[in-house]
């Protein structure tokens, strides 16, 4: 991986133009590795950066550093393309959405991630499956290469790790323990940073709460699953992390789906696990993910794709 980072930041040094973008709809982890790593490559070699997304960025991550520094992709001119385009964290190129056109007009393309990809976009591949975190990789980075760091940039890490891995339940091993030792070292607070994200609209708050309460439970309370209709969907915020954990904690649970009707026969499936792998479910339905933690879109209706769930656990898990 060393030689991967240093043939990387060759690229950044012969780049005048710099194109970012993570998964659509980001996460902390998408959101914050994004900008952490723009704002690394401006404080380091001056080069500005264009920051992209599509889809809805939560309003828990309102308040994160540089948020008014990501674009939604329709509001940026791309057609004269970039000399180098960086996608973070994304997974599978159907998750990358609107800036995919960004990516594809540029001249290189590297991909920094920590999701399991079979089907790389890619010319320079600085990968890690095995990582908590994207922001994981990037702090790899900024040691290999010996960059400097601002509290902004250790606040974004610190944000992108303590999402990623719920405040630390999904850690794979100990690297992403040791990076956050180094960033409260560095300065920042941890209990100021999941402050910031106490930045809920009451419907959202709600809405999670009514979800987790009129919940599902299948094979002797084994599953638990909740729905989010259409006409509720667009109070719902980010993924629906809180829902999954909520029912997570239940007694006899190990198995949490939440089915989101986005738009009339595309429904969201974000599926979690307690202990076993999940992700083969989520890659059956077209998607994919962690071991414990992954997710589908899949254009159907939402009682066809609620029975095709049931169905897969009950054949390949329960």
């Amino acid at each position: 991986m060393e030689q991967k980072i240093i043939e990387f930041f060759e690229k950044v040094k012969n780049a005048k133009s710099i194109v970012l973008a993570g998964h659509k709809n980001p996460d902390g982890d998408s959101l914050c590795s994004v900008l952490a790593l723009a704002h690394l490559l401006e404080l380091n070699f001056g080069i500005e950066t264009v920051c992209l997304y599509d889809g809805n960025i939560p309003d828990s991550l309102d308040n994160v550093p540089l948020r008014k520094r990501i674009r939604y992709f329709e509001r940026v001119d791309v057609d004269e393309g970039f000399d180098l385009a960086i996608v973070m964290d994304y997974g599978n190129p159907v998750h990358i959405g609107g800036p995919m056109k960004a990516i594809e007009k540029s001249k290189f393309v590297v991909e920094i991630d920590h999701h399991q990809n079979d089907s790389p976009i890619a010319q320079l591949c600085i990968n890690d499956d095995k990582a908590a975190a994207t922001a994981v990789i990037v702090y790899k980075m900024i040691q290999v290469a010996g960059l400097k760091i601002d509290m902004q940039t250790a606040n974004l890490l610190a944000l992108a790790i303590l999402t990623d891995t719920g405040n630390f339940k999904f850690v794979r091993d100990g690297r992403a323990c040791r990076v956050m030792a180094d960033l409260i070292d560095f300065g920042i607070n941890i209990r100021n940073l999941i402050e910031l994200m106490n930045n809920k609209p009451r419907k959202a708050v709600l809405l999670e709460s009514k979800t987790a309460a009129d919940a599902e439970f299948f094979c002797n309370g084994r599953l638990a699953l909740a729905t989010v209709a259409k006409k509720d969907y667009k109070y719902l915020d980010g993924r629906g992390e809180i829902v999954l954990n909520l029912l997570g904690q239940i007694q006899g649970v190990e198995y949490i789906v939440l089915l989101k009707e986005q738009k009339a026969e595309q429904i969201g499936v974000s599926i979690r696990s307690r202990k076993n792998p999940i992700n083969h479910i989520a890659m059956a339905l077209g998607g994919g993910g962690h071991e414990r933690a992954a997710g589908a879109v899949v254009r159907d209706t939402l009682d066809n794709v609620k029975k095709a769930v049931l169905d897969l656990f009950k054949k390949e898990v329960l």
